[in-house]
């Protein structure tokens, strides 16, 4: 069994979703976000961002890895971050564009 934060745009809710009941499944523990202020049009402050990003990498520090969801490849300033603080304390780290996550997992 694994501690794996998820990390990534809140844009990608979905896949956001999608892997955390596929990892789940595989018998780890699964950390991901409270909420998906890109998807669900939430408004946050620039000192709640922060907050946000520093209850991140303390996820990050619970963790044996971190998954990045990297839709299409994309990953952000905010993501790029949080990959260097993983990899700075030696973190496996994989990648939603390299995993084959089935889009239905109950199947």
């Amino acid at each position: 069994m694994r501690i794996i934060t998820l990390c990534g745009s809140t844009k990608f809710k979905a896949e956001f979703e999608q892997t955390n009941a596929f990892l789940t499944l595989q018998g780890n523990i699964v950390i991901s976000l409270a909420f998906f202020e890109q998807s669900e049009g939430f408004k946050i402050s620039e000192e709640q961002t922060e907050r946000l990003g520093e209850l991140h990498f303390r996820k990050i520090d619970l963790s044996d890895e971190i998954f990045v969801i990297d839709v299409n490849g994309y990953i952000g300033s905010s993501t790029r971050r949080e990959i260097e603080y993983a990899k700075e304390r030696g973190k496996a780290i994989r990648y939603y564009s390299n995993d084959e996550i089935p889009s239905n997992v109950f199947n």
